[in-house]
């Protein structure tokens, strides 16, 4: 089979042994196929932990073990192999990780300084001539020496005696391990990896009136690890998990070196898992390599929702003069729902993208805006921002501004006028809550509709504006820092 090269105009022809490339004649190999049950938890920043248990036979005494098919994103150091078998007792003595895979260009790398045959075929006569070549290099293309001449990028193809001992046709981890019994077993291979990630999406219908919604939530799972997961047994688990980051990321160890190995412990149910929760799924399922799966995750109807209109200010404009400060000021438009069991929910959520739709006069389902959401526990709120209302807008002003006499403790004061005129184009009467955010010690000294302190910091007013009317909300204030 001709494999064609990465670099221009060279055709590689590989002479590939019946077995996957060797680490010696007495090594032997376990596959996918010795498989009897993996089990996957992938957690949420681009982490899994993958147990893969196979049946195998390892001989009495010293084996070398070449464990295939596992991820290409393994992290090395996390690998602990066991048997499952109580009266069987292994003892790995090393583990090297191979994960230099044989293609056209690391072939050629792997023989640089070394000889290998270069046939050409005349293209008039059709005479192949085969000749014995030295690789110089494989930097920038190919630079050859045959004979007394130097070549670069010459065309022809390859041939190759053997395939070198470490370059494998998957990701292999090999170890030498001892066994106390030669018969047939079960063993098991933990590890964590990347590769492997998930995030949940969530799809919302609002009710023609905005008071209800129903939520539907999936699961999108990605297999980038460079291997497969056959009826794998999927936990997801849901929270912020702490890894130790590395200043300097660099390549996992080839070469590791144990005297024993500890065990490791180990539709959706959820549960508790230390401070996090975890999702089970309720059936195996396959995961491909270079695959995007998606399964159910909640589905809830008849949610109540609430929704507001929402001018938020700044704190900047207490401290001095800004006279107009903006015309046709956008409001926020914000649904907000309980995460109860009253609310036909009432289970831990997690962080993920909601996207709200809504039907049209004739019934036809409208995108209406998206926001993220991070893990939310049962009973918390969920609060999104879907986006700015078209016909509620705000005109703001200030229209006094003084510095003034203050007493001691503090260093400074100002007294600050304002006007909001908020506008109504919608056939119906709105409610807009306008919140402002006072820097310093603050007190409201005049006003035409009443205030609530929501903060310590913030002034809260709630504005009903009738329909294709407008409203002023005129105040004053005094910041003392």
């Amino acid at each position: 089979m001709k494999l064609l090269s990465p670099l221009l105009g060279i055709i590689i022809l590989p002479i590939i042994p019946a077995a996957p490339a060797s680490a010696g004649n007495n090594e032997q190999r376990t596959t996918l196929d010795d498989q009897t049950s993996v089990a996957v938890t992938i957690y949420n920043e681009n982490l899994a932990l993958i147990k893969d248990q196979r049946k195998i036979n390892l001989k009495k005494g010293l084996n070398h073990l070449a464990f295939r098919g596992v991820s290409a994103k393994m992290r090395p150091e996390t690998a602990l192999l066991r048997s499952l078998d109580p009266t069987i007792k292994l003892n790995v003595i090393e583990q090297n990780f191979d994960f230099d895979l044989l293609t056209p260009q690391k072939l050629l790398e792997k023989h640089t300084g070394k000889q290998v045959q270069l046939a050409r075929t005349n293209p008039a006569t059709g005479k192949q001539t085969i000749k014995t070549a030295t690789v110089l290099s494989t930097h920038g293309g190919v630079t050859l020496k045959v004979g007394n001449k130097i070549m670069t990028n010459p065309q022809g193809d390859y041939i190759f005696a053997s395939i070198p001992d470490n370059l494998r046709d998957q990701p292999t981890l090999v170890t030498q391990l001892t066994s106390s019994s030669n018969k047939a077993q079960t063993i098991e291979l933990g590890y964590l990896t990347g590769g492997l990630s998930w995030k949940a999406d969530y799809v919302a219908e609002l009710s023609s009136d905005d008071s209800h919604l129903d939520l539907t939530g999936w699961v999108t799972l990605t297999n980038q690890s460079g291997t497969r997961y056959n009826q794998a047994r999927l936990q997801l688990v849901a929270g912020d998990v702490n890894q130790i980051r590395p200043q300097l990321l660099r390549h996992p160890e080839r070469k590791m070196v144990r005297s024993a190995v500890a065990d490791m412990e180990g539709g959706m149910a959820e549960e508790s898992l230390f401070e996090y929760h975890l999702y089970t799924l309720a059936h195996p399922t396959d995961l491909a390599d270079k695959q995007t799966k998606q399964v159910a995750l909640l589905s809830a109807t008849a949610v109540p929702v609430s929704k507001q209109l929402l001018f938020l200010g700044k704190d900047y404009y207490y401290r001095s003069s800004y006279g107009q400060l903006g015309q046709k000021i956008k409001v926020g438009v914000f649904v907000e729902f309980k995460n109860t069991e009253q609310a036909n929910l009432g289970m831990p959520i997690p962080k993920g993208i909601v996207r709200v739709y809504k039907n049209d006069s004739k019934g036809n389902a409208q995108f209406v805006g998206e926001d993220s959401i991070d893990h939310t526990p049962k009973n918390e709120d969920i609060r999104l921002k879907l986006g700015d209302a078209f016909d509620v807008t705000a005109n703001k002003k200030q229209t006094n501004f003084n510095k003034v006499r203050h007493n001691k403790p503090y260093n400074v004061a100002y007294e600050s006028s304002f006007e909001i005129e908020l506008k109504n184009a919608k056939p119906e009467a709105v409610t807009v809550t306008v919140r402002e955010p006072v820097p310093g010690e603050w007190k409201i000294i005049k006003e035409n509709h009443p205030h609530q302190k929501a903060a310590s910091g913030t002034a809260e007013w709630q504005i009903t504006i009738p329909a294709e009317s407008s409203k002023t909300l005129r105040y004053q204030v005094l910041v003392q820092f």
